[in-house]
């Protein structure tokens, strides 16, 4: 089984002057219960099929698979998921040895900015660059399945 594992942060500094890299995401549900979430994604020309399992307490770990599929299969798909589509733009910034990747919401979650970093493990030291802000890890209210029914302009 293949495990996740990451930390969330809000950002409030700049940081897209340092970015390497950046791409379109749109992406439903078609589940998008805790215990299993099913995704469908469209990050620039490729479609991607995710499901991932219940987080651990801490919200550090859980299971992840994705395939790779054909745009056009992620688009037919698009149409099955649940409302609320989320739309962001994803930035990559080196910090060290570990690239956080940095996400710009747009639509109904516009002013959102996140950041999240993988790690091989739970205990593995990273930097913290300077416009990182709060950690939200295993908050919710900053997941992205969460995102899609409870959107940041109605906080």
């Amino acid at each position: 089984m293949a495990q996740e594992i990451e930390r969330k942060y809000l950002v409030n500094g700049e940081f897209k002057s340092l970015a390497y890299a950046k791409s379109h995401i749109v992406q439903g549900y078609i589940s998008s219960i805790p215990e299993r979430t099913v995704r469908i994604r469209i990050r620039d020309d490729k479609g991607y099929i995710t499901i991932k399992g219940m987080s651990s307490k801490d919200g550090l770990s859980r299971y992840e698979w994705e395939k790779e599929i054909s745009k056009e299969e992620a688009l037919e798909l698009i149409g099955l998921c649940e409302p609320g589509v989320i739309d962001k733009v994803r930035y990559l910034v080196k910090a060290g040895k570990h690239t956080y990747e940095v996400d710009v919401f747009g639509g109904d979650n516009k002013g959102l900015i996140i950041a999240e970093i993988e790690l091989a493990s739970e205990d593995e030291y990273f930097e913290k660059p300077d416009w990182l802000g709060k950690e939200v890890t295993g908050d919710l209210r900053y997941y992205n399945a969460w995102l899609s029914k409870n959107p940041y302009k109605k906080r």
